[in-house]
């Protein structure tokens, strides 16, 4: 019996309004054209714990948030979601299209609230060990364009309330890590719809063919 080949793991990065939730629609179509298997999910969520999670790390309060909490809180939807949805699913064949992965943690929790680097690379190695993403799509756009559309799309959450400083942050840091990770692949998420999708599929195609 021949050796299931495992599935690829493709996240989907950037800061509000990069229209990913629809590129990662069009992305899992355009691959089941070509007879993959493929399944969407995204964080944190995923999972029915997870998705618990994550409406507690999302939902405006008034008590302030402890960085550390919240990092401990993401990383805790992560491990249910990684170890009972991701990696099974890879270890069967799946290609898994995930909306944000443990890069946005370094971007939110690291450059946007100043956390410790070596903490979340920790935490990282201890939910996922050597598992990282096949290729990362990085939505690139102007933050206070990004911010326009997140407010086009109603009552903003937790972290869309942030000062767009604090975007401007994760944008320096998702653009720092594209300069210096080999999985990532840039889309320029300012450009019309037709444009962005084009350039995802030419992306898409050429990973197919490596």
């Amino acid at each position: 019996m021949s050796k299931q080949v495992p599935g690829k793991f493709v996240t989907f990065e950037g800061v509000e309004g990069g229209g990913k939730s629809s590129n990662i629609a069009a992305v899992k179509t355009f691959l089941e054209a070509q007879g993959k298997q493929v399944v969407t999910t995204r964080e944190p969520g995923g999972t029915p714990l997870a998705e618990e999670i994550r409406t507690t790390l999302l939902r405006p309060r008034d008590e302030p948030v402890d960085e550390m909490a919240e990092l401990l809180l993401v990383f805790a939807a992560r491990a249910q979601h990684f170890n009972t949805f991701i990696k099974p699913a890879l270890a069967k064949g799946t290609w898994v299209l995930c909306d944000r992965f443990t890069d946005a943690t370094y971007a939110y929790q690291g450059a946007g609230r100043g956390l410790s680097v070596d903490t979340i690379a920790t935490l990282e190695t201890l939910v996922q060990g050597d598992v990282r993403p096949d290729l990362t799509l990085l939505f690139d756009l102007d933050v206070g364009l990004g911010l326009e559309r997140a407010r086009g799309r109603g009552a903003l959450d937790r972290f869309e309330q942030q000062e767009q400083v604090f975007f401007e942050r994760i944008r320096t840091l998702y653009l720092q890590r594209a300069h210096t990770e080999s999985y990532y692949r840039l889309v320029d998420a300012s450009a019309s719809i037709e444009t962005v999708r084009a350039d995802v599929q030419t992306i898409i195609t050429q990973f197919l063919s490596c």
